[in-house]
């Protein structure tokens, strides 16, 4: 398995509504993280502050287009207080496959056990 190279695919693909926040993050934010958490509406993220309405993205979603014509890559602005189901993302191999994760590798899909012991090492970072 490959280290994550900020491709951006699962967070274009699940911040549009698709992830939820835990009810700790939801109250770290409400007490710690204002700024995050005018982003709640409802126990539900992401809201636009203004109107009340779903963001088709996570607000905190950074694209930075590469100079060299490389593929953009994807930061979040938020990183160590992201949601939890950022944090434990991906959570199996499958996942990674349907959503075309690019840590996964040829030989991933060959040697599923040694595959889930790399997922493991990633999630215990």
């Amino acid at each position: 398995m490959k280290p994550c190279n900020q491709c951006g695919k699962c967070c274009v693909k699940y911040s549009n509504g698709d992830i939820n926040a835990s009810e700790q993050d939801l109250e770290m934010w409400r007490y710690f993280k204002p700024e995050i958490a005018e982003y709640v509406k409802g126990g539900l993220i992401w809201f636009s502050p203004s109107t009340g309405k779903p963001l088709s993205l996570c607000p905190f979603l950074r694209e930075e287009k590469q100079a060299d014509l490389s593929p953009s890559i994807y930061t979040c602005d938020i990183y160590f207080d992201r949601p939890e189901d950022c944090r434990l993302y991906p959570v199996t191999l499958q996942q990674m496959e349907n959503d075309n994760c690019e840590m996964l590798e040829a030989d991933d899909l060959r040697n599923p056990a040694a595959a889930k012991r790399a997922l493991d090492k990633f999630h215990a970072q």
